[in-house]
């Protein structure tokens, strides 16, 4: 099986910066694509960034020019680099990947890192 493990949620106030990291563990043969996505209270999940094997990134419009994505295929791990954080970036910060075990494709979850921006 797969595990997915995200690190690096927590409080920051407005306008600071925070870096997740999601590692992905287990029987992999490849991961394709590997992304974050967030859920704010009462609002449903929404892709904030994914990024491709080969490097190819998506944002969303409400994070671009503020936050980064990147990934470390030798590691198995993707990051999110966020700055200039602003309240309505709270959420939970989930990790997605796409892995290929032996010959099937699968979908793989975090459990979530929280994320507030408060002051």
């Amino acid at each position: 099986q797969v595990q997915i493990v995200e690190s690096g949620g927590g409080l920051v106030q407005p306008g600071g910066s925070l870096r997740l990291s999601c590692a992905a563990s287990g029987s992999i043969d490849r991961i394709y694509t590997m992304a974050w996505y967030r859920r704010a209270p009462g609002k449903q999940r929404e892709l904030v960034a994914d990024i491709m094997s080969g490097g190819t990134t998506t944002y969303a419009d409400s994070v671009k020019g503020r936050f980064t994505i990147s990934r470390d295929n030798a590691k198995n791990t993707v990051y999110l680099q966020m700055n200039s954080l602003k309240p309505e970036d709270t959420a939970v910060y989930y990790c997605y990947a796409r892995v290929r075990v032996s010959t099937t494709l699968n979908d793989f979850w975090g459990q979530g890192t929280q994320v507030t921006v408060s002051s």
